[in-house]
């Protein structure tokens, strides 16, 4: 009487029976799929393109644990709602075998930290200052993904571009794309800082790409780079004292000790990017859809102020700046103002000062007295 043998789990997977469920879907395919799928995506248009296992190292997981538990993600609670989905792939997706990590360059032709000295400006963050790249990557990413279904009928996959607990930056290092850095984002070596991250997961079995090593050695450059010091560690960030995190994510007044460290990083903040060493190896992007508006590129700030909710909508239509929303952005171009320096800007912020939003209202303030004292 035969009998049907038992399979055994995948590599890097987390169960301990030996069968597993994981394998169920699994198909392994042709063996030119890997060599396949690179050149369609490289001719979808993605720069990088990896293989790994969907698998999280052990070293991803403790560094997301260790991050986690010292309170470090401040407001940013949907990182600990749903983190062992984080830290095991297949706990997202039971499905996958393999992720596609995805690279898209979008260095930029000029130096993102010109605007810093322009008091007068704001300064956005270079990924901003056009269209929401979600939207490119993922229109980009479903192409990709229509063309695997027609190739390897019957084996599914889902796409993810930030959307969803994925460890992009770990995964990516994983797939060979680049290092995380010690400034905690990814470093390549073709392309710099500059590379907007996707995955695909899928249930085939695919070859993986050689992890990529640490090629920071004793450069600390993007640690020191950093004005309201976030980093304790080099690897380590505290995200309640990146600008990043203050100007994006975080709600309500910001801490004034550090907002005097913000200058006028109104969106975003690129410093410890853009003095990266590898980034002498970067490329010029040319993606239409992420080349720089002139008007965000170093918008005055007397102008933003101003915004009212609906002129702010308009105004970042299709950008990602418009999901903060106008009261947070305001927010951030008032203290800007406070650290401007300059006197032309006291009406502004006057004008401000009983606004109906209160932490507006209480940076119009701040910003006053700044441009008093």
């Amino acid at each position: 009487m035969s009998s049907t043998p038992r399979a055994r789990p995948p590599p890097g997977c987390g169960c301990r029976r030996r069968t597993c469920r994981h394998t169920v879907g699994a198909a392994r395919p042709p063996e030119d799929a890997g060599a396949a799928i690179r050149a369609e995506a490289l001719r979808l248009g993605f720069d990088a393109v990896g293989f790994a296992r969907a698998h999280l190292a052990p070293e991803a997981r403790e560094r997301l644990a260790r991050f986690l538990a010292e309170g470090m993600h401040g407001d940013m609670g949907w990182m600990a709602a749903r983190a062992d989905q984080r830290a095991h792939p297949q706990a997202l997706w039971p499905e996958a075998v393999s992720v596609i990590a995805l690279g898209l360059n979008y260095g930029p032709a000029t130096d993102p930290l010109e605007s810093l000295a322009w008091r007068d400006r704001g300064t956005i963050s270079v990924y901003a200052r056009n269209r929401d790249y979600h939207d490119i990557v993922k229109k980009r990413l479903k192409a990709l993904g229509q063309w695997m279904a027609q190739r390897f009928k019957g084996q599914p996959l889902k796409v993810f571009v930030d959307t969803a607990p994925v460890m992009e930056k770990p995964l990516a290092q994983q797939a060979g794309l680049g290092w995380q850095g010690k400034h905690t984002n990814l470093v390549s070596r073709s392309h710099g800082s500059w590379l907007f991250l996707g995955e695909i997961f899928t249930s085939l079995d695919l070859a993986p790409d050689p992890a990529e090593r640490d090629h920071c050695g004793t450069c600390r450059a993007c640690l020191d780079a950093c004005p309201t010091d976030a980093f304790p560690a080099a690897y380590r960030l505290d995200a309640r004292r990146c600008i990043s995190y203050l100007t994006i994510e975080h709600r309500g007044p910001i801490d004034p000790a550090l907002r005097p460290l913000m200058g006028n990083r109104i969106y975003g903040c690129d410093d410890c990017l853009a003095v990266c060493p590898w980034n002498k190896f970067a490329r010029v992007h040319t993606e239409p859809g992420l080349l720089p508006r002139a008007e965000l590129t170093a918008p005055r700030l007397a102008e933003l102020a101003l915004l009212d909710d609906a002129g702010f909508r308009a105004k970042f239509s299709g950008s990602p700046i418009k999901r903060i929303g106008r009261d947070r952005f305001v927010r951030n171009v008032l203290i800007a103002i406070g650290n401007a320096g300059d006197a032309a800007l006291r009406p502004v912020a006057q004008a401000l000062c009983e606004d109906a939003d209160p932490t507006v209202a209480e940076s119009a303030r701040w910003a006053m007295e700044r441009l008093d004292a």
